[in-house]
């Protein structure tokens, strides 16, 4: 496959990119099948994903749905939220990055092959040495993943995350540190995106705001910034807050 331009699709200043609110997107869409939901907020199961998500995340009555999901004096992910409500304790703040594919050359890796459960022991190894991002053992039913081996090894992974309509997020990008500087994550990354063009979506990925590195590499290969986002790590109210309040 050769590289072709794909501009990011224009927004509207009144409705909302479905990006900026992916896991929800998501998990109200091509992975409903997956969602644990109440009212306004939806999780994954908790050995698929961390991720929590809002309908809204200005409207208490979604942190109220939240809270009736996780339980009292649960800590929990929030994409796409600034700041958590009264009663609510922010355990970590962090922000991110989000790309789009805009000139990704996308073509299949001959080596790459297709991991499934029976190889979730050895991707956890490898997600524990390199720490790209949370993995757990159930990750691999989000979508398709690929790695590279050598000598039977898994030396290196990429594979599909979050899935709103029309977009598929690569995800779990990762080398053993004995083999980097090869170019391996790069044709994973191009491979899952051969895969994810081919049923028409488009591919975006996230990184750290301080993973300077990564976000210059993706920027090198074809993708494009587009929005900085939020991330917070919050702690359900608990049952002697609520007895109080």
């Amino acid at each position: 496959m050769s590289t072709v331009a794909r501009p990011t699709p224009p927004q509207s200043t009144a409705t909302p990119h479905i990006l900026d609110n992916a896991a929800w997107a998501a998990l109200t869409g091509p992975h409903a099948h997956l969602a644990e939901r109440v009212g306004s907020a939806a999780r994954y199961p908790l050995d698929v994903s961390p991720f929590t998500a809002l309908a809204d995340p200005a409207d208490p009555r979604a942190w109220d749905d939240l809270a009736a999901l996780v339980g009292p004096g649960t800590v929990t992910p929030v994409t796409g939220a600034k700041s958590a409500p009264q009663g609510w304790e922010t355990v970590q703040h962090g922000q991110g990055v989000q790309l789009v594919d805009t000139a990704l050359r996308a073509e299949p890796a001959p080596e790459a092959v297709r991991l499934g459960p029976d190889d979730v022991p050895e991707i956890l190894d490898l997600i524990a040495l390199t720490e790209p991002g949370p993995f757990l053992p159930r990750t691999v039913e989000l979508g398709t993943y690929l790695g590279i081996r050598h000598r039977g090894r898994l030396i290196a992974l990429a594979g599909e995350r979050l899935r709103p309509p029309g977009w598929t997020e690569i995800s779990a990008v990762c080398t053993s540190p004995d083999h980097r500087g090869k170019g391996l994550a790069t044709r994973l990354v191009r491979a899952i995106a051969a895969g994810i063009r081919e049923r028409g979506d488009t591919p975006f990925l996230h990184a750290s705001a301080t993973n300077t590195g990564a976000i210059r590499l993706y920027e090198s290969i074809g993708f494009t910034l587009r929005r900085r986002s939020d991330f917070l790590l919050v702690r359900t109210p608990g049952a002697e807050q609520e007895q109080t309040a």
